[in-house]
């Protein structure tokens, strides 16, 4: 008499090597048997496998092939009679006398398999022209097309297409684009040359133009300088994605007031505006502060080079004084700086968002100097030189200088335009929840788990090509400021890491934040007051998915008479490294009084991780790290706990039970038998994924 399997729970996982099929591919069934401690069982005494189409009508009844170490094997070719939809392929194994059981659930489309290779034109097509051309690469299916401009045949190691190619010189532009089946094309070569240019410039009207002062570029530019007057790079504020506080949020205000972000970094703007080291450093204007209120006075004060010219440098002569070019440390002059000016480069974005924070990658922890020019594709296959190479507006899509995107603890957002990994040029694939991914288990987690959360295991990596550690901040102390020689100033503590693991959690796009003057709030889970977090939970609406972040925290002065977070001023920290004096010039900043009672504490913030996402061939997390254990991802802590006691879950279909694992239950009740989460966990994936809601 055979045993059920569920007293000894020997394990069987039977998988297929794609979700979807056409007819004439070949599904190939792979079963894993193994005893309850994990050893692989070599000998069964059967070992079949029955595959069924969706009207139950058995294809196959055999045995699978014995490939050793508990693997079989078995391929069956889909036939151009096979029905459409959800086919059932089941092992059926027994050892000792105990019978074990997988399934697996892959799909079979009514098309037949795609043998033509896409075609891609572009447009325009190569020929003379007498400033930069713009050329924009089209195919006529989804796919990837990879390219070159440096005369080599391109491969699919070759930068892939995201985005328009603006050519300032003359170029010769190679192609081809590559289909979801493996279909690729012939190569295509365009040859654009660029007449009446010195080349690497914008064209020919700016070839001739000498340097006279920041303000010449609003004399043929009024229309972008008006756009820039009013984007979020220049006001720092603008509609907020959190759910706390006032409508329109940022980094600064023109007064004192709860619409300035807190941090965990240089705690608030207020005391960090114009010091040596202060924030207006990375500001898109030339030392004046921003107003809502549009004048002549603060349009000159845009400096369009920061963003435009990658070889521009600045510098002011005094703390609070507006910014004038740095030529000596300028590899051009500044008549060629005007004459070359291009589109924003992966560097000059970088001059700024790695360096936030105070240091090379303190900040986001994800993005760093070295994602300028990086060869190292297992440091960032999206950036790296020798991969996608992309720019930073390839995901950051720009409309009238107001750009896509937002992290997680950024108050304003300008931009309807959403940032997708999968586009009709970058996996266009992948979001599909039936057939984006190779199985059917991978394709299920689409809806509610980003991109991210499987692809980016590690962050604060190493590049392999910098000397660099970058390394990112994890903690700082302002109790404790310590001499930066090479910076020549004091600094708070600062504790630096690399190789971290994220922390994950549900997000729904908006945000709980922390702002100037607001009471603060302590996390009961980690004891902090906290700065950021994510607002989502796992019953959230359709969009909310499981995100990785950073986790930051740091030590800063709180006012215990008022129970208000002190902006300390800076100026004075690094000039000083006088902790009391800063914070007593805080509170005066912040319209308290000096020498008010305070006291410290500990403050902690997420930051959504977006880069550093290897190639993924044996770099995505695998089943096991988040469902075998905690030490990743504590997943009941995040909703997935039962609803009541196993004893009572079970009790609803059957008796209490014992079982091996979690993903032998839910293999045999959602894989298997179609029931929602609901009969166990108290969310539902009813809607989102056809499961039964009833008995």
């Amino acid at each position: 008499m055979l045993v059920p399997a569920l007293a000894y729970a020997d394990t069987l996982a039977v998988t297929t090597n794609k979700s979807t099929y056409v007819a004439g591919e070949v599904m190939k069934v792979t079963a894993v048997y193994k005893t309850k401690d994990g050893k692989p069982i070599t000998r069964p005494t059967s070992r079949e496998v029955r595959i069924k189409d969706p009207s139950g009508d058995e294809k196959a009844e055999t045995a699978m092939q014995n490939v050793g170490n508990g693997v079989y094997t078995y391929n069956y070719t889909i036939r151009s009679s096979a029905a459409a939809g959800r086919w059932e392929v089941r092992g059926t194994f027994v050892y000792k006398n105990v019978e074990t059981k997988g399934y697996a659930y892959p799909s079979v489309s009514s098309t037949t398999a795609d043998t033509t290779a896409p075609v891609t034109t572009a447009s325009p097509t190569g020929g003379t022209f007498s400033s930069s051309v713009t050329v924009s690469l089209a195919r006529n299916e989804s796919g990837t097309t990879y390219y070159t401009t440096n005369g080599t045949t391109p491969t699919t190691s070759s930068p892939v297409y995201t985005a328009p190619l603006t050519f300032s010189a003359t170029t010769t532009l190679k192609y081809f684009s590559r289909d979801a089946a493996g279909n690729s094309e012939a190569v295509k070569t365009q040859t654009y040359t660029i007449s009446g240019t010195t080349g690497g410039g914008s064209g020919s009207g700016h070839t001739s133009l000498t340097w006279t002062g920041y303000n010449m570029c609003r004399s043929c530019h009024a229309t972008e300088a008006s756009e820039m007057f009013n984007s979020v790079h220049y006001q720092w504020r603008g509609a907020s994605a959190t759910t706390t506080g006032p409508a329109t949020q940022g980094k600064f205000s023109e007064t004192v007031d709860n619409s300035t972000a807190m941090n965990s970094y240089c705690i608030n703007i207020l005391g960090n505006w114009n010091n040596y080291s202060g924030c207006s450093n990375c500001h898109v204007g030339l030392g004046a502060k921003p107003s809502g209120t549009s004048s002549a006075a603060q349009l000159d004060n845009i400096d369009c080079l920061i963003c435009h010219q990658k070889d521009y440098k600045r510098t002011r002569s005094n703390s609070g004084g507006t910014y004038a070019p740095n030529t000596a440390q300028m590899s051009i002059s500044m008549d060629q700086a005007v004459q070359t000016v291009t589109k924003p480069t992966r560097s000059t974005c970088l001059q700024c968002h790695a360096k936030g924070g105070g240091g090379d990658n303190f900040k986001r922890g994800d993005l760093t100097l070295a994602h300028g020019s990086t060869t190292d594709a297992a440091f960032d296959v999206h950036m790296a030189t020798t991969r996608g190479n992309l720019s930073c507006q390839a995901c950051h899509t720009t409309s009238s200088h107001k750009m896509a995107g937002h992290g997680s603890d950024l108050r304003p957002t300008e931009s309807a335009a959403t940032i997708s990994c999968s586009t009709s040029t970058c996996h266009p694939t992948k979001a599909s929840t039936t057939s984006g991914h190779t199985t059917t288990d991978v394709n299920h987690h689409i809806g509610r788990v980003s991109c991210q959360a499987c692809h980016i295991k590690t962050y604060a990596k190493n590049a392999a090509d910098t000397a660099a550690t970058e390394a990112t901040e994890t903690h700082r102390t302002w109790q404790l400021s310590v001499w930066n020689a090479a910076l020549n100033r004091y600094e708070p503590t600062i504790t630096l890491a690399n190789n971290l693991t994220p922390k994950y959690a549900f997000w729904d796009g908006s945000s709980w934040g922390s702002n100037l003057l607001d009471t603060p709030v302590i996390d009961p889970a980690t004891g902090a007051y906290k700065i950021s977090r994510p607002n989502g939970a796992i019953n959230g609406p359709a969009g909310t998915k499981l995100y990785p972040f950073k986790y930051k925290t740091s030590e800063v002065p709180l006012d215990t008479s008022r129970n208000k977070l002190i902006a300390i001023d800076t100026s004075i920290y690094f000039n000083t490294g006088l902790v009391a004096d800063a914070i007593n010039q805080g509170m005066v900043n912040m319209g308290f009084s000096a020498g008010e009672p305070y006291s410290w504490v500990k403050t902690d913030e997420y930051q959504l991780i977006t880069h550093e996402v290897p190639p993924a061939a044996s770099n995505v997390l695998a089943c096991a790290d988040c469902h075998k254990n905690t030490a990743r991802m504590n997943l009941p802590a995040m909703g997935y706990a039962l609803k009541a006691a196993k004893s009572v879950v079970c009790s609803q279909c059957h008796g209490d039970e014992s079982y091996s694992d979690y993903l032998w239950v839910h293999n045999k009740h959602v894989k298997g038998e179609g029931y929602d989460c609901s009969f166990c966990h108290t969310f539902s994936r009813a809607a989102e994924r056809g499961l039964k809601t009833t008995k």
